[in-house]
């Protein structure tokens, strides 16, 4: 593994395009002042993985909404309307989720870890902070793995298609709503970057926080002043709705059974965001290169991850040895959810015994990759690193 040592952006510049959360609790920084050099072959392995499996996805959530097989998946019996509907109507675009891989890295094969299919963290890090990274230091900013802001700007226009009929060139512009709950900045500029794209790529937008969104079932979604809006981007896990406000559920239902307000992501990525597809995936492609052996209950022999159907942020994760013995583990508050058990691989590491995990985001095509890298298991506060392609 190569790296590169570069000079770190300034806070000012961090502040100036609202990157608030470039500070850690602890050391080291969040953005590291190093890239990883990856070779174009390794870049576009990483592509290919994601596409491959992105294919595998749609096939087994077919395969799940074809069996009923919900409750595998952790998947409450409310959402499966919504699930249904959306799944066979292309006017539901999936926006943008974000596949998780180990390997890819000096010769080590690529493996699915999990696909952050609904509310993906690390946008503004792929689609802005490593470009700045590159720019800073002047090097070649088109050396990089990374059309994410461009091909977001391409999928809204997709998604516009959906709304305008063919051939009506006066049809109304259609407008997106973008919400997320009034938590912090790092969800609110996040969901700020997406209203910007979408308003690049020609829709009206406008930002709420989800506390003064309106819900209508005849009308739809709308802003604080009840103007309605054909899109609503949520930051908000389905999963926590069925939880936190059931009611919600419902009114999303007929909302969308009346073709009021399409949502984005659609409520289907909650099949592929459950990682109890992970074990569909096995069953239905037993052995395929891009997977690891998953199942229900850790067989002995092996190392196993223990992770929760809808655990985020590598909360909730043990990982247990060839006789069960527990090797790690991190806290969450994901302890309700059913367990899967996914097979052990080893990240690659550099000379200082650091682990590093691929990220590759998918709107319809593979377009931005970057990494996190860790003493121990991937979490939240685990550094960014951005690449350069050598």
């Amino acid at each position: 593994m190569k790296l590169v040592p570069v000079q770190p952006i300034p806070e000012s510049v961090y502040k100036k395009v609202g990157f608030y959360w470039y500070e850690t609790p602890e050391s080291p920084p969040y953005i590291a002042d190093e890239l990883i050099v990856i070779s174009p072959e390794e870049g576009d392995a990483y592509y290919r993985a994601a596409g491959e499996l992105y294919d595998l996805f749609i096939a087994a959530g077919q395969h799940v909404i074809d069996h009923r097989l919900y409750e595998e998946l952790d998947i409450p019996p409310t959402l499966i309307p919504l699930i249904e509907e959306t799944w066979n109507d292309d006017a539901h675009f999936h926006l943008i989720g974000r596949f998780d891989l180990a390997g890819g890295l000096d010769g080590q094969p690529i493996k699915l870890i999990e696909f952050n299919a609904d509310t993906p963290s690390l946008i503004f890090e792929v689609a802005l902070i490593q470009w700045l990274l590159l720019r800073h230091n002047n090097l070649d900013e088109e050396r990089q793995y990374n059309r994410l802001y461009e091909t977001l700007k391409e999928s809204f226009t997709r998604i516009r298609k959906y709304h305008t009929p063919a051939g009506e060139d006066d049809s109304p512009i259609p407008c997106a709503l973008f919400s997320c709950f009034n938590l912090g900045r790092e969800d609110e500029n996040t969901t700020r970057l997406l209203e910007e794209i979408a308003y690049e790529s020609g829709f009206i937008t406008s930002f709420e926080y989800i506390e003064d969104v309106t819900f209508s079932g005849e009308k739809g979604i709308g802003n604080s002043e009840g103007e309605v809006c054909d899109y609503w981007f949520k930051l908000v896990p389905y999963e926590l709705m069925v939880s936190e406000e059931p009611e919600l559920v419902k009114m999303l239902t007929a909302i969308v059974g009346n073709r009021k307000t399409v949502l984005l992501n659609p409520p289907y990525t909650l099949l592929f965001q459950s990682k109890g597809l992970l074990k569909i995936l096995w069953d239905l492609f037993p052995r395929h290169p891009l997977l690891l052996e998953t199942t229900r209950e850790p067989l002995p022999g092996k190392s196993w991850v223990e992770k929760k159907t809808f655990g985020r942020e590598g909360a909730n994760i043990r990982i247990l040895g060839p006789i069960g013995e527990l090797l790690a583990s991190t806290p969450g508050e994901y302890q309700n959810f059913q367990a899967i058990y996914q097979e052990f691989t080893e990240l690659p590491r550099d000379s200082a015994g650091k682990s590093y995990q691929a990220g590759v985001f998918f709107s319809y095509e593979p377009c931005g990759l970057g990494f996190r890298r860790e003493s121990g298991i991937i979490q939240n506060f685990s550094q960014f690193i951005g690449h350069f392609v050598g």
